[in-house]
């Protein structure tokens, strides 16, 4: 085994390496666990006693000579000695380009044609107290309307919940600021339902509020003709009348979609208008409610889901896709 281990010092001290790779291969040929000193060194221990120191001396001095020529072979690689086999001019790999998701795709484009009309943005928090998302708004703890919304509570006496529409933040708006006020209130609601392909306990809404003097029900309708066209390219609307406690009177808005293909008549079963959101002048228990004079001023309000836009847009079938970041569904608005 010396005349073995003679071999390989020479072997050892000749060596030259042109990559990293042939470097690392011959550490571990060498200094690995399954490498050559270490089977040496197992196989110290059948040597006869003898022989030992020998062949001791021969495999420290095998061990010093790799461990100097890994040294020697770092250096000059750090130093550039060794030349990668690489064309360092070649082009870097394509970056994947991201996309906006369809839900601020149509936000942000509802706020850009309020803004226009001279709309500002205001935000506030998804958690919120019972007076700020309900009994502000017209909604006393005894009122039937509030069963209409399943609520998401945190904490009780007092109430701590999740929002359940984005009303709360012009509820803190007007506390905050005298009229005139025109704001959207865009952002995150919560409600404790089922989730389906139509439905969620998550989904987005974006509010509007106008109060000034003498704003009438033909400035809503006006408004709201303004907003359909920009965004929808059609212009016939219908206004139902409907109930909304913190507004009074109060209306479903109405587009006429249209007939002209088959997802038409399932979106609109067959009659061909669909509905876009609610709204409604102010009622005067509200304004009162955050010291602003009734008697003086006069408001609207109107609210919508953006999940039910999105999927009116570009003719989305699930409300569950907006959530499931499959990168297949969003890949398809890279170019929006």
């Amino acid at each position: 085994m010396i005349e073995k281990i003679e071999e390989l010092l020479v072997e050892v001290n000749s060596f030259h390496a042109t990559s990293k790779e042939e470097i690392e291969n011959f550490r571990i040929k060498y200094n690995g666990k399954k490498g050559i000193l270490n089977d040496f060194f197992e196989k110290f221990k059948e040597v006869p006693n003898d022989q030992k120191k020998d062949f001791g001396q021969k495999i420290n001095t095998l061990k010093q000579a790799v461990n100097v020529k890994l040294e020697d072979l770092k250096n000059a690689s750090a130093s550039s000695i060794i030349v990668e086999k690489e064309d360092l001019t070649k082009p870097a790999f394509p970056l994947e380009l991201g996309s906006r998701h369809p839900i601020n795709l149509v936000k942000n484009r509802i706020i850009e044609i309020f803004k226009s009309i001279g709309f500002a943005v205001a935000d506030g928090p998804e958690i919120e107290d019972d007076w700020h998302n309900f009994t502000a708004l017209n909604l006393p703890e005894y009122h039937p309307a509030r069963d209409m919304q399943d609520t998401f509570f945190i904490e009780q006496n007092p109430d701590i919940l999740l929002r359940t529409h984005t009303s709360s933040v012009q509820i803190r708006y007007m506390e905050e600021n005298q009229p005139p006020i025109r704001i959207l209130s865009p952002g995150r609601v919560f409600r404790n339902e089922a989730v389906s392909s139509r439905s969620h306990c998550i989904f987005h809404q974006i509010e509007g509020l106008y109060i000034d003097e003498n704003v009438s029900f033909a400035d809503l309708k006006q408004t709201i003709q303004f907003f359909t066209t920009e965004l929808f390219g059609k212009s016939k609307i219908r206004l139902r009348p409907s109930y909304f406690p913190f507004t009074e009177p109060s209306a479903e808005i109405d587009v006429y979609w249209g007939l002209n293909s088959e997802t038409d008549y399932r979106i609109t079963k067959g009659t061909g208008w669909l509905e876009i959101m609610g709204c409604g002048m102010v009622d005067p228990a509200v304004l009162k409610n955050v010291n602003i004079d009734p008697e003086k001023y006069s408001g609207y309000a109107f609210g919508m889901g953006i999940e039910r836009i999105v999927m009116l847009l570009y003719q989305m079938s699930d409300i569950r896709m907006f959530f499931e970041n499959d990168i297949r569904t969003l890949e398809q608005f890279k170019t929006l």
